[in-house]
């Protein structure tokens, strides 16, 4: 069963020419506007491979001329991979890492618990399955006194000096740009203290962590002790450091990127797979940089951008905004200005479709969803109880509308992403309501509703939820999209609650993806047979749960195709993407108008969800709620439309096919 195929999905075939140059000049020319030596990898496996050799390489060169092998090294989701492999080597191949002096990078502080520490993580993943000395690896201490850290870290820096200094060190990279814990602010002098972790960068942690919560500070290594290091390697894997990736290594030095700080670096190397560099200039606009392997999503992306620059509609583009702007290849290749404006145009045109299920005895030549059958079964994966009107609010309605049999299925109950003082709402309106109507369980409600508030009284930061609660703020979850659903006149026994085990851990944290998760996914999938199904395409989200319910769908997908069911043979599959992100023009498939009055219906749709307002624990790091950001993406992508010649709509939902691997 394969249960990760969400990592495979490659929107924009990119040419290897653009990452793997044949010598030295070609990498010259492609790599002009980075300023760190940057190597992109097809795969994780590849880039860990690359890393772990040169550390290996290091650190046996060193036994040789007996000496110790210095490694700075923090606890990030991007080192996991290599800890893994650096472990694989000691285990299968016998590398030693006895000569191995390793320093933390950074250790949260004021620390209660110790399982909850940098350190802890990295004896778990790294330390305790090698043979290296344990007197050899050093930590900063979390659990001093607040009036002994100034020494403490000037101890630390004394120590790293007596070894010599750093050989290599490897790091990570937060999303406001941070290496070890040196936060957006720190001086390219400054060296190991104690540090303020803001809001972002303590969820990203504690996620990493598999905490729910964290201490506010920490004690890191600074941006010099750093820069002082003889080799450092920043890793970074996914789409969702491809921005920040992209600062750091193209944008100007600044203290409010401190990984940016790597520019004055002899010696550092970035090491990203294909999804990270995907805004790297080379990448994301080759033309800038080289001659082009044109395709038709490349030529998109160049047409759309070159509209951007010039502020001129597609039809309006001559051939001297061609020739200006690096694009004359589309001239030879086309003939003229127009002939290239008229094909953008109608590629982009034909995404547009006011029947998102296919419209009935028409020309489906050029529509993105075909016309037969009619009606179709459509089964919408929503990741939390939410994401189905947030993501496609108006295409729900509007598919319900025209007639198709459409079933929402909810993957998680959502219970985590509930406020302690809805669960008091609701326990209090149930309290009351068996008051007034003397109910038969009057005395047990009253019971559970005192020992429930007794409960959140004494409930401390970082403590998890009891059972009881847990399954009142799942009930809170149901009840809001039950809501939602009769909203949008999907009757109630075509809205299904999946529960998928992975999620009800109870913490933030939730377990890998299992064959029973999928299994839950297939006896939908077999029962209802859709002609479409819809699934979340936005891996990014802050808490991980789209991707892991998103691999979920593929795999029973992945399951039916391999047992040649038949059903798949006519079923399509659509991507949206949610709260967090749009997809890039150049990948839109479908794009689905809404009017003035369907968007206000979808933000209505979005409010039935109460307990997600403004209490919502996951708004991530950007401060608008989720209609508001559903709103503003959605008019977004009416207007990127609009500003290109094209329909001028209210608003726009945006879609990409998924083609089962």
């Amino acid at each position: 069963m394969r249960t990760n195929l969400s990592s495979q999905i490659s929107l924009n075939r990119v040419s290897t020419k653009y990452y793997k140059p044949e010598n030295t000049i070609e990498r010259s020319v492609l790599t002009r506007f980075e300023k760190i030596p940057t190597n992109i990898c097809e795969t994780v496996e590849e880039g860990v491979g690359s890393v772990a050799d040169e550390i290996v390489r290091k650190i046996q060169e060193r036994q040789r001329d007996g000496k110790f092998c210095t490694l700075a090294m923090g606890t990030g989701a991007s080192l996991r991979p290599l800890f893994a492999e650096l472990v694989r080597r000691h285990k299968e191949e016998g590398v030693s890492y006895r000569n191995v002096v390793l320093f933390n990078l950074y250790e949260y502080y004021p620390l209660a618990e110790p399982k909850n520490s940098s350190f802890n993580q990295l004896n778990e993943l790294f330390v305790s399955h090698i043979d290296i000395d344990p007197q050899n690896v050093f930590t900063m201490n979390g659990t001093i006194p607040q009036d002994a850290v100034v020494e403490h870290c000037h101890l630390y820096e004394q120590r790293i000096k007596t070894y010599g200094g750093i050989d290599i060190a490897v790091m990570g990279i937060g999303r406001e740009g941070n290496i070890a814990m040196n936060e957006p602010g720190s001086t390219a002098a400054s060296v190991t203290r104690l540090i303020l972790i803001d809001s972002v960068s303590r969820a990203e942690a504690a996620r990493n962590l598999g905490v729910d919560k964290l201490p506010p500070c920490s004690i890191t290594m600074g941006v010099n002790t750093i820069m002082e290091a003889r080799k450092v390697y920043l890793l970074a894997w996914g789409e969702e450091k491809a921005d920040i990736i992209k600062s750091a290594v193209e944008d100007k030095i600044s203290d409010t990127l401190p990984a940016s700080y790597l520019q004055m670096h002899q010696n550092a190397t970035v090491y990203v797979d294909l999804p990270t560099a995907a805004h790297l200039t080379r990448i994301q606009r080759p033309w800038l940089v080289t001659n082009c392997e044109w395709n038709d999503k490349l030529i998109r992306s160049a047409i759309v951008w070159l509209c951007m620059l010039t502020k001129k509609p597609i039809l309006k583009l001559t051939n001297k905004d061609y020739n200006e702007n690096g694009l004359s290849e589309l001239l030879a290749l086309y003939g003229s200005a127009y002939n290239v404006n008229i094909k953008i145009f109608n590629d982009l045109q034909h995404t547009i479709t006011g029947w998102p299920g296919g419209k009935p005895n028409a020309d489906d030549t050029y529509r993105p969803e075909r016309a037969k059958p009619f009606p179709k079964r459509v089964v919408v994966f929503s990741p939390h109880p939410d994401d189905d009107v947030i993501s496609m609010g108006g295409t729900l309605r509007r598919l319900v509308q025209q007639g198709h049999e459409v079933h929402v299925a909810y993957e998680t109950s959502g219970n985590i992403a509930v406020g302690d003082e809805e669960v008091v709402r609701f326990m209090h309106f149930i309290n009351g309501f068996n008051q007034l109507f003397d109910g038969n369980q009057n005395e047990t409600i009253k019971d559970k509703y005192a020992e429930i508030k007794t409960f959140l009284g004494q409930k401390k930061e970082g403590d998890m939820d009891s059972r009881d609660i847990l399954t009142i703020k799942g009930l809170i979850r149901r009840g809001e999209a039950r809501t939602a659903c009769t909203y949008n006149q999907i009757p109630l026994d075509r809205c299904h609650f999946l529960d998928l085990p992975f999620y009800e851990t109870g913490r933030i944290e939730k377990n890998p993806i299992s064959e029973a998760d999928v299994e839950i996914v297939l006896d939908l999938l077999r029962k209802v047979k859709p002609h479409q199904i819809y699934v979340a395409g936005d891996l990014a989200d802050p808490h991980g749960t789209h991707r892991v319910c998103t691999d979920a769908v593929f795999a029973a997908i992945d399951e039916e195709k391999n047992a040649g069911a038949e059903w798949l043979n006519d079923c399509r599959i659509w991507m949206y993407r949610g709260a967090w992100a749009e997809w890039e023009i150049e990948n839109i498939e479908m794009a689905v108008p809404l009017s003035p009055e369907e968007l206000r219906a979808k933000r209505n749709s979005i409010l039935k969800h109460q307990s997600q307002m403004e209490s919502a624990p996951f708004l991530g790091n950007d401060e608008r709620l989720f209609w508001q950001r559903s709103e503003d993406r959605n008019r977004g992508t009416a207007a990127l439309y609009d500003s290109l010649g094209l329909a001028c709509y209210e608003a726009m939902e945006a879609f990409v096919e998924y083609k089962p691997l």
